[in-house]
């Protein structure tokens, strides 16, 4: 494949991830091993399994790693979602959350498709 580096959908769920750790230093002290964690460890899924999938060589592999950081994705939607139900972000930190999460759902799945495709 390529440097992750260079992955367009790979800077935006990187970015996503630095703002996630930057929610949650708000959250409450109780949420550390629970939401927190959980939440950060989907955004994180996200990039990491994009770089794992750069440095597999079939593109069997590649979609598949591509495939399991969709599944972290929607995860972290759920989370982002979550937060905001318990009143741990404001409304509007939710809104732009979700929208660049969908974006990078939409490139991700291009990716996926091109990469199957091959």
């Amino acid at each position: 494949m390529q440097n992750y580096k260079d992955l367009k959908v790979w800077q935006k769920s990187h970015l996503k991830v630095l703002k996630v750790y930057q929610l949650t230093n708000n959250f409450p002290k109780n949420e550390i091993y629970g939401l927190v964690s959980q939440y950060r460890r989907s955004a994180v899924s996200v990039s990491a399994n994009l770089v794992e999938g750069c440095g597999k060589f079939t593109s069997n592999d590649i979609a598949n790693f591509f495939q399991v950081a969709l599944g972290s994705l929607h995860e972290t939607e759920y989370y982002n979602l979550l937060s905001r139900d318990l009143a741990y972000i404001s409304e509007h930190d939710y809104k732009l959350m979700d929208e660049q999460l969908r974006e990078i759902k939409a490139m991700l799945i291009a990716l996926i498709k091109t990469v199957r495709n091959k």
